[in-house]
């Protein structure tokens, strides 16, 4: 069994695996400076770091994928490193003596590492709905995590790589039940894209450059920064690779193109893996847009989806604040008319076994940060004008 199959059957034994848990994302992520680490904790009481997956001794009951960056290549620093958990540990975060097991663990390996920090990012549920609806839930574990880890020294980080908030739709139900769960205006516009003569088709590697050109079309329109054009390429050819194959414990990425006319106006890019499935890239032209692409492109991901035995479909970002100051508010009202509920999740918690170098860490990354994205705009404005 090669690498990638053994991680990604291993996690799939454990609760809530994610795609940003897979073999594949460390692979995309070592492209740029990562070396991803393999964690296992085993019912024999053993935890095992290491450079590639390996078969554990005993059962597993916990794992997660580690990203490891090194800061500077040379002098003091160069000794100093950052590690990155994105959307791990997988755990059963219920079991109280098992997530102590973990946390420790983690707090000990970055220590041993000279971590300027430790990120990590679980789906751990907060809440579901939206904060004083009457149908808000409040997760009591979910709480009582949150408390542990500030206890534990953990911080609510300032720098939020995933969203910590989302929108999930149920796939469970039949075709119609879905369609009725949806906002009668969606309904509408799902069934106008019809009648306007937008199709939907599954891309292909060839598609690829004028997916990217659409995207940066879009970032520009909407005010968002994108990573280059190679990151995009390296991501999404690497899952679309494994469309071939034809087991089940793979994750995979479908592109689903809207076309009027044979003319592209919107696309949007679906991971799936273990049941679930994401909705990571949306990009759209400024042309057809009255004929209301982005509502078909959706009915189609959640019927292939539901095709691919995906249960839950992870629409990938919900607003912070959940009013229209936010300015995700328009982003969400679209996706909770597909029929979703707001889930509210714990988010980013650093460890930093050394505050000094953290506080130094959280001063001058933003700025440094904020410089990369103002030229990465600058970049994407000039290409789309060459």
């Amino acid at each position: 069994m090669n690498s990638a199959h053994l991680w990604n059957d291993l996690i799939q034994t454990l609760p809530n695996p994610h795609f940003l848990q897979t073999y594949e994302w460390g692979q995309v992520k070592a492209k740029y400076g990562w070396q991803p680490l393999y964690a296992v904790w085993t019912e024999d009481g053993a935890f095992r770091v290491s450079a590639a997956p390996q078969t554990p001794a005993a059962h597993p009951q916990a794992a997660c994928l580690l990203l490891k960056k090194q800061i500077l290549k040379r002098g003091f620093a160069a000794r100093l490193s950052i590690l990155y958990a994105p959307k791990g540990p997988l755990l059963d975060w219920n079991d109280a003596l098992l997530r102590k097991r973990v946390l420790d663990d983690l707090q000990t390996f970055a220590k041993q590492q000279g971590a300027i920090f430790l990120k990590i990012d679980p789906d751990v549920v907060l809440a579901r709905g939206v904060p004083g609806a009457e149908d808000e839930i409040v997760e009591e574990n979910g709480q009582t995590i949150k408390a542990e880890l500030g206890g534990r020294g953990w911080v609510d980080s300032r720098e939020q790589i995933q969203f910590r908030n989302t929108v999930i739709l149920d796939l469970s139900a039949a075709e119609e039940e879905t369609l009725k769960r949806m906002k009668p205006k969606t309904r509408y516009n799902i069934r106008l894209a019809e009648r306007k003569g937008v199709s939907v088709r599954e891309g292909t590697s060839s598609d690829l450059p004028a997916l990217y050109k659409m995207y940066a079309e879009t970032s520009v329109r909407d005010g968002f920064v994108i990573r280059d054009e190679n990151y995009y390429m390296t991501v999404w050819r690497l899952f679309m690779s494994n469309l071939e194959d034809l087991t089940l414990n793979v994750p995979v990425c479908v592109p689903l193109i809207a076309e009027v006319e044979n003319e592209p106006a919107a696309a949007v890019f679906v991971f799936m893996f273990a049941g679930r499935a994401y909705y990571v890239y949306g990009m759209s032209r400024g042309v057809h847009r009255e004929k209301m692409p982005t509502y078909l492109l959706q009915w189609e991901a959640i019927k292939r989806a539901k095709a691919k035995g995906c249960s839950r479909y992870d629409l990938w970002g919900a607003p912070e604040v959940f009013d229209e100051s936010d300015s995700m508010w328009g982003v969400y009202r679209f996706k909770e008319g597909l029929g979703g509920e707001a889930t509210r999740t714990l988010g980013a918690y650093d460890f930093a076994p050394n505050k000094l170098w953290y506080n130094l860490y959280a001063e001058v990354m933003p700025r440094l940060l904020d410089a990369m994205r103002a030229r990465g705009k600058e970049k994407t404005k000039q290409g789309l004008s060459a």
